[in-house]
């Protein structure tokens, strides 16, 4: 995973997978999903990112498996 933060545009791509995306998914207006050709996610987009999410979040990393 790799998460990228551009200060200028406010916008933050978290990216899951290194495969292309083809397209993208607008969830909600500015929360984007970017999708291969079989709907598969690869990153998510967050325009005006400062206002959505804590930025210093952004870039902390926590795992956590569930049980089962």
């Amino acid at each position: 995973m790799k998460v990228l933060y551009d200060k200028k545009t406010d916008a933050a791509f978290i990216r899951f997978s290194s495969r292309r995306p083809v397209g993208g998914i607008e969830i909600k207006e500015g929360v984007i999903l970017h999708v291969t050709d079989k709907d598969r996610i690869v990153a998510l987009e967050i325009l005006e990112a400062s206002q959505r999410v804590p930025l210093r979040n952004l870039f902390k990393l926590e795992v956590s498996k569930s049980g089962g």
